[in-house]
């Protein structure tokens, strides 16, 4: 894997102070080099593949993002695919954020949508984007883990969108002040046409052998962890279709023992959907690989032992 050497911090200059991230950048590349633990190698554009359709962003105009002592540098990454309807809340969402070292990653599975268009539109906020196909969300989110330059990275997805300006200081604030491997909280999912209609709200408020075991996890979208942990545990495993999100928890906490702080707040917006709560087949499905993924983790686990959450489900609807 490749690091980033942080002896000296570049020097960083303002682009535009509209922009969370265009307001801290610099001319110097991260420096990278390998560490034998790690499981990845970073980049920061991804290779020329036969599927490649465009990039774009800061990097490709020699512009890029580096940690700095006090502020250090969170990397968001968003994967898309057709996503044209929804990618422009998820993108103001993070440009407009007040925390000012933020960088931002898009992997887009070759939209036919108009998705690459909005790219276009905001590429001069987005440190990088691509378009090309890929093997699945996984295999996208995968692609944005080898290009994250951060000392922390997360995920929020072409549905989602950040609760309020300030989540990105927020975390920033809660990482420096605890020194924790990674910090989540809350999220709403909200009915797609009225983000402002909440469905359910999804509290869960620990990391903890019990809780997966049981199939409950804190919400990807909110999870954020230091890199270097990722480093160490891996990419997702893409041999799962709908939990390799789970599996990574249960390998992050089963197998690197990670720290971890809950933020009591609401900090994104989850529109109601996806491929894990798409009729009966998908449930199951998600409880078999939810299985697997405890037990190939060493974290024994059933399905009457699943059953168990489905009172914390009643609860988020209650709520």
């Amino acid at each position: 894997m490749e690091i980033l050497k942080q002896n000296e911090a570049p020097e960083s200059r303002c682009l535009d102070a509209r922009y969370s991230t265009t307001r801290l950048v610099s001319g110097t590349p991260p420096a990278l080099e390998h560490a034998p633990d790690c499981a990845f190698r970073s980049r920061l554009q991804l290779p020329e593949s036969r599927g490649r359709r465009e990039e774009g962003g800061l990097r490709t105009r020699g512009l890029y993002k580096n940690p700095l002592p006090d502020q250090p540098l969170i990397t968001v990454i968003t994967v898309v695919f057709n996503g044209a309807s929804t990618i422009v809340d998820t993108i103001q969402s993070v440009i407009n954020q007040t925390y000012p070292n933020l960088e931002y990653i898009v992997v887009d599975g070759g939209s036919s949508d108009g998705t690459t268009a909005i790219l276009k539109q905001y590429e001069h906020a987005i440190d990088y984007w691509v378009s090309e196909k890929d093997g699945g969300i996984y295999d996208a989110m995968n692609k944005g883990l080898t290009l994250a330059s951060g000392d922390f990275v997360g995920m929020l997805n072409a549905d989602d969108l950040f609760a309020h300006r300030d989540v990105m200081r927020d975390y920033a604030t809660e990482f420096c002040a605890t020194d924790a491997d990674a910090v989540f909280s809350g999220l709403n999912i909200v009915d797609p046409g009225d983000t402002k209609k909440v469905l359910r709200k999804y509290r869960v408020k620990s990391l903890s052998a019990w809780l997966l075991r049981i199939g409950v996890m804190p919400a990807h979208p909110t999870f954020y962890c230091k890199r270097t942990c990722l480093e160490r545990g891996g990419l997702y495993n893409t041999g799962y279709r709908i939990a390799a999100d789970f599996e990574m928890l249960v390998r992050l906490c089963i197998g690197q023992k990670i720290t971890w702080r809950f933020l009591d707040k609401v900090s994104v917006v989850m529109r109601s959907g996806g491929l894990s709560n798409s009729g009966y087949l998908a449930r199951l499905k998600l409880n078999g690989e939810i299985i697997r993924a405890c037990r190939t983790n060493g974290l024994y686990t059933n399905a009457l032992l699943l059953a168990l959450k489905l009172p914390i489900r009643l609860l988020e609807l209650i709520r």
